[in-house]
This record gives C-alpha cells, structure tokens and sequence, in this order.
C-alpha cells in the first residue's frame, strides 16, 4: 500500500452546466482534506477548480497552487492558499505540478483539463511515471470518453493492460481505495505486428 500524500486534481476553470458538479467537487475537497491529503492544483478561484481548494481549505487541509504569471496578473489567482507557486509558462505549471503529486484525478473539465490529463496518461504509458491516474465521473460526464478509450483498445492503438491501469467511476471512498492500493504494470507502450490479430 502507498501513502498517498498529495493529489493533484485537473478540473474545470467554469462551473459547469448542473450544479451537481459543484456539489461533487466540494465533497472531494473535503474529503480529501478529512483523509489528510493535500491538494496540487492549477492555482485559480473560479470555477471547479475554486471549489475543489476552498473545500480542502475548509476542512484545514493543505492547497498548493500552481499557476502561470500571466493568469495571475489576469487576476484569476486564489489568494488564499498553503502554497503558491508562480511559473512562467504553461508547461512549466504541468511539470510542477508533476513533481508535486503522488496521484492524478480528473473532475469534470474542458481542453485545458483534457490536456493535462492525458499528458499524466501518456507520460504512465511510456513509463516516465508509475502514479495512479483516474477519472471520477459526475452525471456520465466521462461514459463517452471511456468508450473511445475502449475504441482505442479494440483498434488496437492501445493496449488493453494500459486502460485496466486507468480508474473511472462515481464512487470517492472505492477512488481512494484504489489509489492507495495502486500498482502500475509494466506494460510497454509499443503494439507491434506480432501482437496484431490477422
């Protein structure tokens, strides 16, 4: 078993269509906080992303933020957090965020959460990390994603061990159970021709 410390949470800048998404992102901050694991996220005030940090604070947790000058100066910054970190780029935020974090979830979110995540994905699949990374659904909100990564594995572009490594689901307490019992294969990216069905 990992003792998962920190947990880095990509989610939406907006709030999204259905305030169940809100409500979902408030009990995961506080639960979080009641299990004593700090927040690594994204660094700004609105949205789901507001909500998720002043619930972990609220319930006395730990948030370090992360985010890039110019979203500061756009003034989209939380000014209430454990930790601040002011990066110069985009890519700078990802990599810190990176080195911060024993684990990657993903609310629900648009580009810039998609983004983030399937870079932690990609990165697991090529064996640069071995960090649990899931995907805790709200309103089917990631049904259809998970079907495409299906497609993906039925069209043979991933394999079917790269996906058994990815947890989707509704339920926090299985979530953080399965964080904390995660164990990566090892897996290799590649899919070569010998492994291909005629």
């Amino acid at each position: 078993m990992s003792r998962l410390n920190t947990l880095c949470v990509y989610c939406g800048s907006s709030p999204g269509k259905h305030s169940e998404y809100a409500e979902v992102a408030r009990a995961f901050g506080a639960e979080m906080a009641r299990r004593h694991i700090a927040l690594v996220y994204g660094g700004g005030k609105v949205g789901l992303m507001g909500v998720v940090a002043d619930a972990v604070l609220a319930g006395g947790g730990k948030v370090i933020g992360v985010i890039p000058r110019q979203l500061v100066e756009l003034e989209v910054a939380h000014a209430g957090l454990s930790e601040m970190h002011v990066v110069e780029t985009m890519h700078q935020r990802k990599t810190r965020m990176f080195e911060l974090s024993d684990a990657f979830v993903a609310l629900p979110g648009g580009f810039g959460t998609m983004d983030e995540m399937f870079e932690m994905l990609t990165w697991a699949q090529l064996g640069l990390h071995k960090y649990p990374c899931a995907f805790l659904d709200v309103r089917g909100f990631y049904a259809k994603l998970r079907e495409m990564m299906d497609h993906m594995v039925a069209e043979r572009f991933v394999r079917a061990e790269q996906l058994d490594n990815i947890w989707f689901g509704e339920n926090m307490a299985q979530l953080f159970d399965w964080m904390a019992h995660y164990q990566s294969s090892d897996t290799p990216k590649w899919i070569d021709s010998r492994s291909v069905e005629a």
